[in-house]
């Protein structure tokens, strides 16, 4: 009888070198970007390792063409979807955060305008935060690098992930509010779990001890 294949979702980008770590070292799969990146879709026993864009992966997972899925925090705020999440991987680390110009008179909310405006790509995330703090916000949607956009007075304001802060000193940014923590996640399709619940299980359990997640 041919062993039933888990297929899981790996993101594009700056957390593909952990993913594939923790599939290396759970045992599930040793894969180098490179061969990956040629083929975007690898079986090896077991599993099956599928390549997407990170804001791709809760679609996969959600509509079943994928088991399970490794995705940052941040791609599930903006898309909560129908999936669980399972397991905290503990790689990919970096902070959601509010950033004005050094020059900016803004700081905490007592600074704030009656109506602030601010570039992100997380429109969604934001628009959340600042409801929640009474603040009437004016969110630019951007799909570019969002530090310009202070400079050349777009927005009063930018929310974006960091993880050194590095970019945002080098355009003259710091940092007024930490919106959130985000790092990568395993996220699993409802009915995989409840239909293939052995073969699933099998495959999450040694993710979550590979990454020492919870």
């Amino acid at each position: 009888m041919q062993e039933e294949k888990v297929s899981i979702a790996v993101p594009t980008g700056a957390l593909l070198t952990g993913a594939l770590g923790v599939l290396a070292k759970s045992g599930l799969a040793r894969l180098t970007a490179d061969e990956l990146g040629r083929q975007l879709l690898i079986d090896r026993a077991g599993v099956r390792v599928i390549l997407v864009r990170p804001s791709d992966v809760p679609a996969y997972v959600d509509h079943g063409a994928a088991d399970l899925g490794i995705v940052g925090k941040d791609i599930l705020w903006e898309t909560p979807g129908s999936h669980y999440e399972l397991v905290d991987l503990r790689f990919g680390g970096c902070r959601l955060v509010l950033a004005v110009p050094d020059a900016s008179s803004l700081n905490g909310p007592d600074t704030w305008p009656p109506m602030i405006r601010v570039a992100t790509k997380y429109p969604r995330t934001a628009t959340a935060w600042f409801d929640a703090h009474g603040q009437a916000v004016e969110v630019v949607r951007l799909h570019g690098s969002v530090e310009l956009a202070p400079q050349v007075g777009l927005v009063d304001g930018i929310v974006d992930l960091t993880a050194t802060g590095r970019t945002l000193k080098e355009n003259r940014l710091r940092i007024t509010a930490v919106l959130g923590s985000s790092t990568a996640r395993l996220i699993a399709n409802q009915a995989s779990l409840k239909t293939r619940s052995a073969a699933v299980q099998s495959v999450v359990s040694k993710l979550r001890g590979a990454s020492g997640g919870g």
